[in-house]
């Protein structure tokens, strides 16, 4: 996942360095010199991130995060502060002034890409909420979020640990910001976490008798526990396993011997993306007007539709972002309500099946929506063409490959989808139904040209 980060130093070289190194992992990087600078440009920029050097004259880096997260506009910015400095004075005044991680220089560049990747990944829900929230707002609904996306969310923690004394370290720290820890061996671990409701998992890579990112592995594979932020605990001087932790998908680490501002600021990371995930995933059946809600398949409708799109296409205007449409259509589903025996309730069961896969095969921040009929909408903010196009055809393969299970003879049958994928344009001039029209155009010569297929607006080729 790529994103706009915005860098803050007053010292040049030091900017061009990460400047560098960030751009070299196609982020989008903005520069500041100073404190006032950066201010400046978070309003123009609109960045995802935002790494902020602490040692500036005029207004240093605390300083500049304590404006930054008083204001409206930019509180829900992750902020990393970059110092020299490794006192836990400075990092208590860095968590005191709203900063979300801490930078030691010399950065290393695992760090860094780590620190980046996680709080981007936030970011990403952060705006989907706030964007669903103005929705709301737009059509008179009241908030459907339990909490505000820019305070401390306490959540529920499961530590993996054999050293005693370390587990009840991170306990002490964790409790005092409010979270419930329970702490268990390895040996308990896969039990207990398939059992409890967790909001992030934390384990030591090592392990007496077993292999921490073995056990990362399972707790990652597990149909009660995949979604469940991981956090290993790794020692300073083992790279290799920490790199291979990073390669297998866990969210984040702490080096060991823990400081405990970075696992307090990290925990609080994982634990707020879960909540938001979390948040999103409900908004779909809870807290929300019957009135943007599909009764049949629990998608948003038309009505929704409508009011969110304007307002993610404004925003990717401003921001020149990237936002990609699928509009989605069943393929020969009269044949299925007009069926002797079958009728619309066989029909029902079809959609009912078709929206399940349709919201199985998207991420959270994804908006599934069924406008009426067989015709379906997703929204993917934050993606470019090329992957919606990918996560589309695998769309339709998954729609092909499994028979429907039905409730009359023959009791299943197969169903395909036709797909038109059409992206937000460059110019930043783009509006929701110049969009909705050329995903439109796109699947009608999906339908046209056969069916069962993709195809990308202002591309006649298809899958």
């Amino acid at each position: 996942m790529t994103g706009k980060v915005l860098v803050v130093d007053d010292l040049e070289q030091n900017v061009k360095l990460l400047e560098v190194k960030l751009s070299g992992e196609y982020y989008t990087v903005f520069t500041a010199y100073s404190g006032i600078e950066a201010l400046e440009k978070v309003k123009d920029t609109s960045p995802d991130i935002i790494l902020l050097d602490v040692m500036m004259p005029e207004l240093d880096g605390f300083e500049t995060c304590k404006r930054l997260k008083s204001d409206p506009e930019t509180a829900h910015i992750p902020v990393v502060m970059i110092t020299a400095l490794s006192d836990i004075e400075d990092r208590i005044q860095g968590l005191n002034s709203g900063a979300d991680d801490f930078l030691t220089k010399p950065i290393d560049e695992v760090h860094l890409f780590a620190r980046v990747k996680s709080l981007i990944r936030l970011k990403v829900m952060i705006d989907e909420l706030r964007m669903r929230d103005k929705t709301g707002e737009d059509l008179g609904i009241s908030n459907a979020n339990p909490f505000s996306t820019d305070t401390h969310v306490p959540g529920s923690i499961l530590v993996i640990d054999d050293d005693i004394v370390q587990l009840r370290r991170i306990q002490e720290h964790l409790g005092e910001q409010g979270h419930s820890v329970q702490g268990v061996d390895h040996e308990e671990a896969l039990e207990v976490a398939g059992s409890g409701n967790f909001d992030l998992v934390i384990i030591n890579t090592l392990l007496d008798d077993t292999d921490g990112l073995r056990l990362a592995m399972q707790i990652r594979s597990g149909e009660e526990t995949r979604k469940i932020p991981i956090m290993i605990l790794v020692d300073e001087d083992d790279k290799p396993r920490l790199i291979k932790g990073l390669e297998i998908g866990v969210d984040d680490y702490i080096i060991t011997p823990i400081d405990s501002n970075e696992l307090v600021a990290r925990a609080n990371t994982q634990i707020k993306r879960k909540k938001y995930q979390d948040a999103l995933r409900e908004s779909y059946v809870e807290n929300i007007s019957a009135a943007v809600i599909d009764s049949l398949t629990k998608l948003y409708n038309r009505r929704y539709l409508d009011a969110h799109l304007t307002n993610m296409v404004e925003e990717e205007n401003d921001k020149k972002g990237d936002l990609s449409i699928m509009g989605v259509d069943i393929d020969h589903f009269k044949l299925v309500n007009d069926r002797p025996g079958w009728g619309h309730d066989v029909g029902d069961e079809v959609l009912q099946q078709v929206a399940d896969r349709i919201r199985n095969s998207v991420r959270t921040t994804d908006l599934a929506t069924r406008p009426g009929g067989e015709e379906f909408v997703v929204v993917m903010p934050n993606t470019k063409g090329e992957t919606a196009e990918k996560v589309a055809e695998r769309m339709r393969q998954n729609m092909a490959a499994t028979p429907f299970k039905i409730s009359a003879e023959p009791y299943e049958t197969n169903i395909t989808i036709s797909v038109g994928v059409a992206s937000i344009n460059k110019e930043g001039n783009d509006t929701a139904t110049e969009l909705l029209k050329r995903a439109d155009e796109a699947l009608f010569t999906a339908k046209q040209n056969g069916r069962n297929q993709v195809v990308v607006a202002g591309n006649s080729s298809s899958w």
